[in-house]
């Protein structure tokens, strides 16, 4: 069984327009017990997926004494991203647990990366605009 999503148009200053391959994912709240919905840019150069951090305020994470913190480094330069290597995530009905990053700021967009999560997917992106998922 294939999950399949179309990606997000957005106009573009250089562009005019551009096509992101988004999904719909849900993010599950330990202080809460209950799943979050949230839509996620699919990013196959992410590492690991990435939230803004009032992404751990909703889910109810202490960042603080939930997760270590690290620098990492990309094309925006250096931040301090705080790492909680286990949280519940889903796609459709599928679920894992993987290590997720919260960036200390809140202007981008919520990552999908591949530890833990894309990789354990087939994951096609198709020229007609859709993104693809199917288990391995």
């Amino acid at each position: 069984m294939a999950l399949i999503f179309p990606f997000e148009k957005r106009t573009s200053s250089i562009f005019k327009e551009v096509f992101r391959p988004v999904a719909q994912v849900f993010l599950y709240s330990e202080a809460k017990k209950i799943w979050y919905e949230i839509w996620m840019i699919v990013d196959t150069g992410a590492d690991y997926t990435l939230l803004p951090k009032h992404l751990a305020d909703r889910l109810g994470i202490d960042l603080n004494k939930e997760c270590q913190l690290f620098k990492t480094s990309g094309i925006g330069g250096e931040e301090k991203v705080y790492l909680k290597k286990n949280l519940k995530v889903k796609i459709g009905n599928w679920a894992r647990v993987v290590p997720v990053g919260f960036l200390n700021k809140e202007n981008i967009p919520p990552l999908l990366g591949r530890q833990g999560f894309l990789e354990t997917f087939e994951v096609l992106f198709s020229s007609n605009h859709t993104i693809n998922f199917s288990v391995k």
